[in-house]
């Protein structure tokens, strides 16, 4: 089988088909070794038993060359695309990541095709020193229709009007005061194509002989000073047509920016997870102004451009019909080459404005992580990535000076041609007395007009692209609709009662065929404290951005007091739950800012006593008191500090509902100590809280524990007694396993001791032991409970 040289492989994967395509520059196979590749047999005895029967029938036999040419579709994917036939359907690309290409080669290897293709997978596996698992597997399946094209709504090389006309809409708001500013440009435009006729008059008077020195009825010196004062006017109104296109330009930038920042803030987290910050960044902020510039200044000059070239035509007519058929003849080819010219800077324009986009999202993420960067010495492969992209970007503008240096030389080589043929012309015409001297002069000026008029026009057309490529990216975020409202819904007015997770199942949508609930059931008491444990991604923090409805579950429902959460008010319900996340996240500003973002209308009384209640002591110590600045990401604080204030930001508000997401986990001893203070205070409180915790005495407190298996289930659930007198329980092998530190003990008893034994051991030797060496032995042993459990069984039987 000679399968390096086909242009593509084919697999069978389930009831779909994946096809990897390796070589796009061979359009098309023999039919022998398509045959070949999709092994006869496999599913049914047709030729093609991997392929659907949508995408056989799309297939074009050559008989002449016996060849069959793959569907232009499939060739419009990248490299190494895996494309997804389903049974019905579109086709649609799932995944470009070169493991999603080797599972689709180990599959192939499991169903007897392309056995050759997965032994090398199988050994790239080896070579990596992970074996795929199923999950894996399942992950593979991306779905991102959630992210942005890159090129916004119109795709290929022609705009739609409809883009072009919703761009031009844009500035409707402005309407009366660009109506002003055309205004002054109509007067302004007319005086100044009123300056050639004038100067063609003056040179007329001067070289007639006659003596008559009259212009319009003036004498010249009474003719100049009226002329000044029309040029006066002039000004007057190019300023104010400069000022007003200025004003209204920065109002339909800010107001684009700020409906578009809206419109991004409301997007769900499923939207957040398929883009990336850098690129909505660059929407917000280059992709505007092109916008903006577009529709006010480029309009302008494009009126302008229209209303001179059209008036310099007619007074061309006017003055000599015969010259001005010379110059017609030059007009399609600067027509044509604009038009082209315009396109082909639609496409580089979209190219930069994608390649920008890419240039901000390195920019924000390596400068956000810059501390982790410096840490492993990684500037100078940072640096080498940055300006990679900004070669990359170099070389887009590059080719934009070369195309526009090419198009404004041709168009002025051709323009200064048709001078010299209008003088040749115009001078014969002198001299047999056709025009005169000042109206040859007359007209050479207007032809310099026209000229720059459509050169004007030309440059108008591609800047007005360059704003309908940026525009198309701007209309599709604001198009984009969210998948779970936040104005919609019944307004909550209490957060209080019980929280019950009803057969919850749940895939985050980025990855569809990976589960991480499968029939979730529990119910969390009004008032009580609950801690939800479980293996890492298991699901712990997912049961909070579910409550927070940052994601809808796929089945179930999660009801607050009996209501289905899926009903209620998105705003409402978040403004009744404090969250603490496991890296807290402070906001450029004071700490005072930082604490009332919860409640912006909070008072001081109600910041200071949140800040108390957080053990928040530490900001005595700073000299501006709660008015000390805390840097980007609070990078003034340190991760305790961080952690007390976003205490305090959940606080202040006084929540129903309150989720501590790991909220000591990353704190050292101290920090820990006070933090947990601050969190013993607000769990004797009437508000529910919610803990995902990893700590042992996070988990002590708590009334009830909910135990997470890796299938997405409640495995168990109880108080820490219940749970850890169980010594076969899920809960404790999990604390067990924390307590080793990962690694299995060998013990004499060949388990550890449960967390409840080991309490009551401590238990023990304090009632039954006195003295120094008692002390001695307790503190030994709640050293050893954190490293060696088995020790205390040990300790314990000695002493018993």
């Amino acid at each position: 089988m000679r399968g390096s040289s086909l242009p593509v492989r084919l697999a069978a994967v389930r009831s779909n088909t994946l096809i990897r395509i390796t070589d796009l520059t061979r359009p098309a196979i023999t039919q022998r070794a398509l045959q070949q590749a999709v092994r006869p047999g496999l599913a049914s005895n047709r030729p093609y038993p991997a392929l659907s029967s949508r995408f056989t029938r799309q297939l074009n036999y050559n008989r002449g060359q016996r060849s069959v040419r793959q569907p232009r579709e499939v060739f419009q994917c990248h490299r190494n695309t895996l494309i997804q036939l389903p049974a019905a359907g579109p086709r649609r690309c799932i995944s470009s990541t070169k493991p999603a290409l080797r599972e689709a080669s180990r599959d192939t290897t499991n169903e007897g095709v392309g056995g050759q293709r997965g032994e090398e997978s199988k050994g790239d596996e080896e070579g990596q020193g992970f074996t795929r698992s199923e999950k894996a597997s399942r992950a593979a399946q991306v779905d991102l229709s959630a992210r942005l094209s890159k090129d916004g709504l119109s795709q290929g090389n022609k705009p739609r009007i409809s883009e072009t006309w919703r761009l031009i809409r844009i500035a409707r708001p402005e309407a009366k005061y660009l109506g002003a500013a055309f205004a002054c440009l109509l007067v302004s435009s007319s005086i100044t194509m009123s300056i050639p006729f004038s100067i063609g008059k003056i040179i007329d008077i001067a070289t007639d002989s006659s003596g008559n020195g009259k212009l319009f009825g003036l004498e010249l010196h009474q003719f100049y000073i009226a002329l000044g004062s029309v040029l006066a006017l002039g000004a007057a109104a190019n300023y104010g047509r400069i000022v007003i296109l200025r004003i209204v330009g920065e109002r339909i930038v800010a107001r684009i920016r700020s409906q578009l920042f809206r419109k991004t803030y409301a997007q769900n987290a499923e939207f957040f997870d398929a883009n990336r910050v850098g690129d909505l960044i660059s929407r917000l902020s280059s992709d505007t102004i092109i916008v903006g510039k577009s529709i006010t200044q480029n309009l302008s000059d494009g009126l302008r451009a229209l209303v001179s070239g059209g008036a310099g035509f007619g007074l061309m007519a006017y003055v000599s019909l015969n010259l001005t058929g010379v110059l017609a003849v030059m007009l399609p080819p600067v027509a044509i080459g604009g038009f082209f010219y315009g396109r082909a800077i639609r496409n580089l324009s979209r190219k930069i404005q994608r390649n920008v986009g890419t240039l901000t999202k390195i920019a924000e993420e390596r400068l956000g992580n810059v501390r982790t960067s410096q840490a492993f010495a990684g500037e100078v492969l940072e640096v080498g990535r940055y300006n990679k992209q900004v070669k990359k970007i170099f070389g887009l503008g590059r080719r934009e000076a070369f195309l526009s240096a090419t198009f404004f030389s041709s168009t002025g080589l051709l323009g200064n041609m048709t001078i010299l043929a209008l003088l040749y012309s115009g001078g014969q015409m002198v001299k047999s007395g056709a025009i005169s001297i000042g109206e040859l002069s007359s007209f050479l000026m207007y032809t310099a007009y026209a000229g720059s008029s459509l050169v004007g026009l030309s440059s108008f057309y591609s800047e007005l692209q360059k704003g309908v490529g940026a525009a198309s990216r701007l209309f599709e975020l604001q198009d984009r609709k969210p998948t779970i409202p936040s104005t919609i819904g019944a307004k909550v007015t209490s957060a209080r009662g019980p929280i019950r997770f009803e057969n919850v199942g749940f895939s985050y949508p980025t990855r569809p065929a990976v589960s991480i609930f499968d029939g979730l059931d529990f119910e969390i008491p009004q008032g009580t404290n609950v801690a939800i444990v479980g293996p890492s991604g298991g699901g712990k923090s997912t049961i909070a951005s579910l409550l927070l409805r940052f994601y809808s579950p796929t089945r179930g429902s999660i009801k607050i007091n009996g209501q289905d959460i899926s009903t209620m008010n998105l705003k409402s319900l978040r403004r009744k739950i404090g969250v603490v996340a496991q890296e807290p996240v402070l906001f450029s500003g004071t700490i005072a800012e930082n604490i009332a973002y919860a409640k912006p209308g909070a008072t001081r009384t109600e910041i200071v006593a949140a800040a108390r209640k957080a053990n928040c002591q530490f900001i005595s110590d700073f000299p501006d008191g709660l008015e000390t600045a805390v840097g980007a990401r609070g990078a003034q604080l340190s991760g305790g500090q961080k952690q007390r204030i976003a205490i305090a930001r959940a606080l202040v508000k006084d929540p129903d509902i309150l989720i501590l997401d790991e909220a000591t986990s990353a704190l050292d001893a101290e920090s820990e100590t006070l933090v947990n203070s601050a969190l013993a205070a607000l769990m004797k409180g009437n508000n529910t809280t919610i803990s995902i915790a990893h700590r042992l005495s996070t988990i002590k407190r708590s009334d009830t524990i909910i135990v997470l298996s890796a299938d997405g289930k409640v495995a168990e659930q109880g108080t820490f007694k219940q749970l850890s007198s169980n010594p076969d329980g899920p809960f404790t092998k999990l604390m067990e396993w924390q307590l080793s530190g990962g690694e299995e003990p060998i013990l004499h008893e060949k388990r550890f001791a449960t967390p409840a034994e080991l309490e009551d051991a401590e238990r023990d030797l304090e009632d039954a032991s006195a003295g120094e060496e008692t002390d001695d032995e307790i503190t030994e042993i709640r050293r050893n409970r954190q490293s060696t459990p088995g020790t205390v069984l040990e300790k314990t039987k000695e002493t018993r």
